[in-house]
């Protein structure tokens, strides 16, 4: 049984919050993720949560930490100036393993930009924003329902690895209306808790391809939290052999979890001559795009990525030695269609089709693309 509901990809975004189980939220308004804040605003203190508005995003960034390490389900949602903001206390979150999701409602930068249009420019920011060389998981939907859906998820995936997850939603789908079908079941994310007495509790265990449960912070269990590289304590170190462990213990919780971490969908990939790769709002484009290069007898298929990091680097080298052509439309100059070259490692050609100036990538364009870069010959050729 589901609940019918007609809303847009912010409401999603915060009801889906909501169901998860996020209990507190701090923020600061910006444009085009406002929306978010207003309604949990509202939303949260009627489910016995929090909601507070903070001097700035860097501010935002260190209560939801602090909340998250206090044993609540933590969010906080923004867009490019405030995304830049919040990245040291990011990565204070990665490198202290506290969960919490960070909602990116992306629009055209750099600096104040476009602050009213949709991009999709901060992709590898996503990835690299914060300073050093650790895993991070970000989610992106191309819908309102899969703006709800993946909210929940990012909370279950942020609780059972300990770390920040980003919801990378572009303003399109932010502010697109769509039907929504609701789940009337009971989807809130449960954080495990430890079995071991606090006496024996080490709350930075290094784990191979797991994670120590997180005790909330100030009660029976006291423990050291620090963003220098530290011990199974918590407490600082320099000893190479520990920090060895420790990057293992990082790294390991994601890459040894891909088979649930990673999400794609696709279609009419067995035999096309041209794979069309995309994300986010460029995606629905990239979806009818397909459909009218069908119409016109070309072999076309589509993937379209609901985890953009960690990349499917094992799908897309497959994809890459299967299909002679990969064309990966997205709203900016090329920031994901450079992994996707990077993986096809010249086995296929990987043609980019561009956008960074704040309107939405068409299927015709789409089409025209690839047309033209094909110039009236057979796709295969």
């Amino acid at each position: 049984m589901s609940r019918v509901c007609f809303m847009h990809g912010n409401e999603a975004a915060a009801e889906g919050a909501i169901a998860a189980g996020c209990r507190f939220y701090a923020g600061y308004p910006i444009t085009p993720s406002t929306e978010i804040a207003e309604i949990l605003s509202t939303r949260l203190p009627e489910v016995g949560g929090t909601f507070i508005q903070m001097e700035d995003e860097i501010a935002s960034m260190a209560a939801v930490i602090g909340a998250s390490l206090g044993g609540l389900m933590s969010a906080t949602a923004t867009s490019g100036p405030g995304f830049s903001l919040m990245q040291e206390n990011l990565g204070f979150a990665v490198a202290s393993e506290i969960p919490c999701v960070i909602v990116n409602v992306q629009r055209v930068g750099p600096s104040t930009g476009l602050p009213t249009k949709a991009a999709q420019g901060d992709m590898m920011q996503a990835r690299w924003g914060t300073h050093g060389d650790h895993p991070i998981i970000a989610l992106t939907p191309s819908s309102v329902q899969e703006s709800w859906r993946l909210a929940v998820r990012a909370f279950a995936l942020s609780e059972r690895y300990r770390t920040p997850v980003l919801l990378m939603i572009d303003a399109i789908v932010a502010q697109l209306k769509e039907k929504v079908e609701l789940p009337e079941g009971d989807v809130a994310v449960q954080r495990p808790q430890p079995a071991e007495p606090p006496a024996s509790y080490k709350p930075f265990a290094f784990l191979d391809g797991a994670v120590q449960p997180l005790a909330a912070f100030g009660g029976d269990y006291r423990y050291h939290v620090t963003g220098l590289l530290h011990d199974e304590h918590g407490f600082p170190t320099e000893n190479p052999e520990i920090v060895a462990r420790w990057w293992q213990h990082m790294t390991s919780k994601i890459d040894a979890n891909l088979d649930d971490i990673l999400e794609w969908e696709e279609d009419g990939l067995d035999d096309a001559d041209v794979a069309v790769v995309s994300y986010g709002a460029s995606a629905r484009a990239a979806q009818h795009a397909v459909t009218l290069l069908r119409e016109r007898g070309l072999k076309a298929g589509w993937l379209k990525l609901l985890t953009v990091w960690p990349f499917p680097e094992a799908r897309m080298r497959a994809l890459a030695a299967k299909v002679p052509r990969i064309v990966v439309p997205e709203m900016n100059l090329g920031q994901i269609r450079l992994e996707v070259e990077r993986l096809a490692a010249g086995r296929a050609r990987v043609q980019g089709v561009h956008r960074a100036d704040g309107l939405a990538i068409t299927p015709e364009q789409i089409v025209a693309a690839i047309v033209a870069e094909n110039a009236g010959a057979p796709l295969g050729a």
